[in-house]
């Protein structure tokens, strides 16, 4: 048995904060949090749906069995200690005794293989569990996963924002887990129970007193709004009524905020994320479904201008389908430098030469009404512009994300804005996007733009069960260098996260997950300045 035993003391380290330098002042209990979330979610329940909006309050209300240091180690949660075997297939977990749903029920090894089981059958990432052969519980407190083949992103798809433990007693009842009444009332075991959740306006939450991590939390209670108002969160932060945001680093709001001498930016937090926004293909469709055409394209977009422009240069080109921030990522692929004359040529062998008038084709540009700015119609505006030089027309529609969903998941599109997320690791967040098997009408960021090839299957198959670290870095490193030269979708920028928040805030982003981590050991320096 090969045993990763995590010691007492890195424990003790961990819960009492030595990891964390801000922690060498005595942390103080009490004070409120107000934070903004940049979306409105339909319910709190992460086990059934994907999502940083659902993921951030998840994380305060449900515990996990791993929580995720920000060096990509997996550390003690309800897990105090976890065995993996020799040959990868099975996974134990000892739970620590003394964690207590919200209701005052014990967690026990029934709520978490309910749990894993019910993120298998109803979570949208389908590879994240899809090697879970069977849950065993021989007693209240150990959980052994039996797995068909070695799952190396097994430890990462048990932390905070992809396994909450959801209490069997209560979703266990029989009701269909889609529509569950507990989903907008949730019990968890996290640091934060729910006092009022106002879909549209707040997610209301107050300290679980028997949390099993003793003296945590510190805070009294979260308030997160739910961002309507772009401008709401900017003008909290400057009065001081709102204490946390996470967004996207506007140049606007980053240049306003950085003025105000209460607050602290910190850039690129979030790295797990790893989201990306790029141009969709509908690989069905002429002319798309033509290689050169999509190349001809790419060589056309100056990525670096975009980022410039709406990131004052604080964002990185997505060269692939890995973000740079994750242990996976390779730069050795083809980087489409901006070459109008190589764009040309491209489009003319492609066979869509230019007509009387100067037109090769044109197409339809679709995408979501952005909910903190105008970054989906300035960039709409700026392909226009340059596609035009091409002698392409582009019509570009703007939808609200209910429409843009409808239209995307039946595979209604010719070209699209849209954009991924890592999830940690690439079997859960990138895989789904390129896997064949993964063609699947009516969900949403599958494999949306149909495409096929049978060694890219080969290199995410054999990737999905190798245990060693490097020889998985080599396997990824040809995939991204096929999906460059392919170009199913097209890259544009990273989404770079930054966390804007009040400098007497304490403890933050100290995991790769951001904001969707449980916030228990954040404190106030000086309660006096919140109510």
């Amino acid at each position: 048995m090969k045993v990763r035993w995590i010691q007492l003391w890195m424990s003790l380290l961990m819960f009492v904060g030595t990891f964390h330098p801000t922690l060498a002042q005595e942390p103080q209990r009490g004070g409120n949090l107000v934070m903004v979330i940049s979306g409105d979610p339909a319910h709190l329940n992460p086990a059934i749906q994907s999502g940083h909006t659902v993921g951030v309050p998840g994380a305060q209300l449900f515990a996990a069995p791993l929580r995720f240091d920000d060096h990509w180690q997996p550390q003690p949660y309800l897990a105090e200690v976890w065995e993996i075997s020799d040959d990868g297939l099975s996974v134990t977990l000892r739970l620590v005794k003394n964690a207590t749903f919200h209701d005052g029920a014990p967690v026990t090894s029934e709520d978490v293989k309910f749990s894993l089981m019910t993120v298998k059958a109803n979570h949208p990432f389908q590879h994240m569990f899809a090697p879970v052969e069977s849950v065993e519980t021989p007693d209240v407190h150990t959980v052994i996963i039996r797995l068909k083949h070695p799952h190396p992103a097994i430890l990462m798809a048990m932390s905070s924002v992809l396994l909450p433990i959801i209490p069997k007693h209560i979703y266990g009842d029989g009701q269909d887990l889609k529509t569950h009444p507990a989903n907008v009332q949730p019990v968890g075991s996290g640091p934060f129970k729910l006092k009022e959740f106002i879909p549209g306006k707040h997610i209301w939450l107050e300290r679980h007193d028997n949390f099993f991590l003793e003296g945590t939390p510190y805070l009294d209670e979260i308030r997160m709004l739910i961002l309507r108002d772009p401008d709401e969160p900017t003008i909290g932060l400057e009065t001081g009524e709102v204490h946390l945001w996470s967004t996207l680093a506007d140049a606007v709001v980053t240049e306003q905020l950085s003025k105000v001498e209460d607050l602290v930016i910190v850039p690129q937090i979030s790295e797990a994320l790893g989201g990306m926004t790029w141009l969709a293909f509908n690989l069905r469709k002429p002319p798309f479904n033509n290689l050169k055409v999509r190349q001809g394209i790419a060589h056309a977009i100056d990525r670096q201008f975009i980022i410039d422009a709406l990131f004052q240069g604080k964002a990185n080109i997505a060269t692939g389908p890995i973000s740079s921030g994750n242990p996976f990522y390779s730069d050795e692929v083809e980087r489409y430098e901006v070459d109008f004359e190589k764009a040309n040529r491209l489009l003319d062998e492609a066979g869509y030469p230019r007509n009387q008038i100067g037109k090769r084709f044109s197409f339809e540009l679709i995408s979501f009404n952005d909910p903190v700015g105008t970054t989906q119609k300035m960039m709409a505006y700026f392909h226009q512009v340059l596609l035009r030089k091409l002698g392409i027309e582009v019509e570009y529609k703007l939808y609200s994300f209910q429409e843009w969903i409808a239209r995307m998941a039946v595979w209604d599109f010719e070209v699209a804005f849209d954009g991924n997320f890592t999830w940690g690791d690439p079997i859960i967040g990138v895989h789904r996007t390129y896997d064949s098997s993964n063609i699947r009408k009516g969900i949403l960021w599958a494999n949306t733009q149909g495409y096929r090839n049978a060694r890219i299957d080969t290199l995410i198959n054999q990737a999905a069960i190798e245990l060693d670290f490097e020889k998985r870095k080599t396997l990824y490193k040809e995939f991204q260098q096929i999906i460059a030269d392919e170009i199913p979708v097209y890259g544009l920028y990273e989404l770079p996260i930054q966390m804007i928040h009040h400098k007497d805030l304490m403890n933050l982003s100290q995991s790769i997950w951001g904001d969707g981590s449980p916030m228990n050991e954040v404190y106030w320096r000086k309660t006096d300045d919140v109510e």
